[in-house]
């Protein structure tokens, strides 16, 4: 069972997952990559924590929700919600990021994070769609998020922007499937 936790849940597991995602890649930025132990638990969490506050926020960042995907007592992923849109944040990466890990790829895991993540972000962000981009050269995630209710929107040279609904379209069948 997959199951999507805010970070800080444990602290040995995100620390391991962060020291070895890579610094970038499909676009998601990781600025932690080979941080030590402790320095993870008296800088990187610390101003983790601040950034999901809103404070001490560089210029152009936002207040940003840090989540990991757990499958039993592993972490699989990293999903990241930003609050709301800066006009770059708005053309470029929008409110969802994510990574799974490369042992994970290929197996429903980020067709069910981003399924929860959707769920988190429509109760934070103010937007009536979710903004995503994703590079062109990455079909599995445009696939992850077509899953997900993502309608590409457009392009430019390397990314094909991504949109998906705030609010679920639910058939007659919802009361029972429970749409949110």
């Amino acid at each position: 069972m997959l199951k999507l936790k805010k970070f800080n849940t444990d602290l040995e597991k995100e620390w391991a997952f962060v020291r070895d995602m890579p610094e970038n890649e499909n676009g998601l930025t990781n600025s932690y990559n080979g941080v030590s132990k402790q320095e993870f638990e008296e800088k990187v969490l610390p101003e983790m924590l601040k950034h999901e506050r809103g404070e001490d926020l560089p210029d152009w960042m936002v207040p940003e929700t840090m989540l990991y995907l757990w499958k039993e007592n592993e972490i699989v992923g990293q999903f990241r919600i930003r609050h709301y849109l800066t006009d770059a944040l708005k053309n470029g990466s929008g409110h969802i990021g994510y990574f799974i890990a490369k042992e994970y790829r290929n197996k429903g895991y980020g067709t069910e994070g981003l399924k929860q993540t959707l769920q988190i972000a429509r109760q934070i962000v103010p937007e009536d769609e979710i903004y995503l981009r994703v590079n062109k050269d990455n079909p599995a995630s445009l696939k992850v998020m077509q899953k997900n209710g993502g309608k590409v929107v457009g392009d430019d040279e390397g990314h094909f922007f991504v949109r998906i609904p705030k609010k679920v379209e639910c058939s007659e069948d919802c009361f029972v499937r429970k749409c949110q």
